[in-house]
């Protein structure tokens, strides 16, 4: 059986330097995404041209706006580039540029020109959960997601916080807190035995 090997992680976009080329409708779902995710994210869009809601949306959130054609000095100090344009050669032409400066870039709809794939999100308070179908399915990401929206509780923000100030009262070293929450919260999980 093939098996996901991506290895994922949250990071804190808000201090990171993000480029979108590409003022489309793709562009716009990218930045949608990024933004309803971390709305405070640190993002310059490139392009010709703008939709009207993609302007909005970048000024609602501070989005730097850069009506332009893309070249590779637009790269310069940023650590992740979406490429959203509908133009094919140019989408690879700034795969190429970003793995020659070693930023992560994701090609659009384009696995093999991806480093990161943007799965669907759950967010429930402190609580985030990330799924990834390793690019071969969207629309399944988008129903497991569907899912852990109605499973997750809406009260488990509360459980993360009284958990974070119960683990401040904890005595010992690390072994033996990490060994008390999980003998705390093992009733979280209902086994079937």
């Amino acid at each position: 059986m093939e098996r996901n090997e991506l290895y994922p992680i949250f990071l804190k976009v808000s201090q990171l330097n993000i480029l979108i080329v590409g003022g489309g409708n793709v562009g716009l779902e990218k930045l949608t995404f990024l933004l309803k995710s971390s709305p405070k994210a640190t993002v310059e869009m490139l392009a010709n041209q703008f939709l009207d809601d993609t302007l909005a949306l970048a000024k609602e959130h501070q989005v730097k706006i850069t009506k332009d054609s893309y070249h590779s000095s637009y790269l310069e100090g940023r650590h992740m580039v979406i490429a959203a344009t509908d133009n094919t050669e140019v989408n690879q032409q700034i795969y190429h540029d970003c793995r020659a400066r070693k930023i992560l870039v994701n090609v659009a709809d384009n696995p093999p020109y991806c480093d990161f794939y943007m799965g669907s999100i759950v967010t429930k308070g402190n609580v985030k959960v990330a799924i990834s179908t390793n690019g071969k399915s969207p629309t399944t990401a988008k129903r497991l997601r569907q899912f852990f929206e109605d499973v997750l509780p809406e009260n488990i923000d509360d459980l993360v916080k009284n958990l974070s100030e119960f683990r401040k009262t904890i005595k010992g070293d690390f072994e033996e807190k990490v060994e008390t929450l999980n003998e705390f919260t093992k009733g979280l999980i209902n086994k079937k035995e």
